[in-house]
């Protein structure tokens, strides 16, 4: 990350703890609300307690070592730093992928096969669905990434050697990765839309859609700012350019991600409110 002026550090060490504390904040009341509440221990909030678990940790991979540099000025990041933050970020990252096809397919079988869904996502499949190369070329020159983090594109132009290889296999990779989970969602939803078309009343169409409206929405704001990032040319992909792309889904999209489906979802509304009352109830007993 190059250096700026300190008022504008300020600024941006400033936004995004607010961002970092709204993320943690609000993808760990999911967690708490979906796992206290027994009126959602159903396999559709089984798997977006997941996803809330995969935002924290993208967070966690980025966001503490981005501030740090911006209170710091210490923009520095060993070369086994660097290494495990790329292992992480594409772990959560891959993760969120095929969990967010999981979450498609979760809402093809509650919609398209209502009295099977308790059999077909039961427990045990519901736990089944949910769950460095680069490195070993040489480096030289300044070892300067020109990102706020080790993403895979700004640390192979630090290379001196022949990557065209591993690029190849890095873009195969990546499109195995992102289109297959893809593939599957738009599957499912097919699927859902052939189904909601049959329902006869539109208050029935309205409902079934409202329960995927909110997981088109993520998987909208994450496979789009993704693949804007990944599968652009070089010749149109500025470093600048891209620094915001990446920031769009590795920051922004784990903070709107709660704020989405608590908003857009009446169950998770009610539930956070009887949790806050329950919680207030409690403590009022102990005062």
């Amino acid at each position: 990350m190059s250096h700026c002026p300190f008022q504008v550090q300020s600024f941006l060490f400033l936004t995004f703890l607010s961002v970092y504390l709204v993320t943690l904040m609000g993808n760990g009341l999911i967690i708490l609300v979906t796992w206290a509440d027994p009126m959602l221990h159903s396999p559709m909030y089984f798997f977006l307690r997941n996803l809330s678990f995969l935002e924290i940790g993208f967070n966690l991979v980025i966001v503490p070592k981005m501030l740090g540099t911006l209170m710091a000025q210490d923009t520095a990041i060993s070369f086994l730093g660097c290494a495990a933050q790329m292992y992480f970020f594409f772990f959560f990252g891959v993760s969120e992928c095929f969990l967010l096809a999981t979450m498609a397919y979760d809402r093809y079988v509650a919609i398209c096969h209502p009295l099977r869904y308790p059999v077909i996502m039961n427990p045990r499949t519901r736990a089944k669905l949910a769950t460095t190369w680069l490195f070993s070329f040489p480096f030289c020159g300044t070892n300067k990434v020109n990102h706020f983090f080790c993403d895979s594109p700004p640390v192979l132009r630090l290379v001196c050697a022949d990557t065209a290889f591993f690029e190849i296999y890095a873009i195969v990779g990546t499109i195995l990765v992102v289109m297959i989970p893809c593939l599957l969602i738009l599957c499912s939803y097919t699927r859902i839309a052939a189904a909601i078309v049959k329902i006869p009343s539109a208050k029935g169409r309205h409902k079934a859609f409202s329960t995927c409206s909110s997981h088109l929405l993520v998987v909208s704001l994450f496979y789009v700012s993704s693949s804007l990032t990944y599968f652009r040319p070089k010749s149109t992909n500025s470093p600048e350019s891209k620094k915001v792309l990446s920031l769009s889904y590795t920051v922004v999209t784990p903070m709107l991600n709660p704020i989405i489906y608590s908003l857009r979802n009446n169950e998770v509304k009610n539930a956070l409110g009887r949790t806050f009352r329950k919680t207030l109830g409690i403590r009022n007993c102990i005062l």
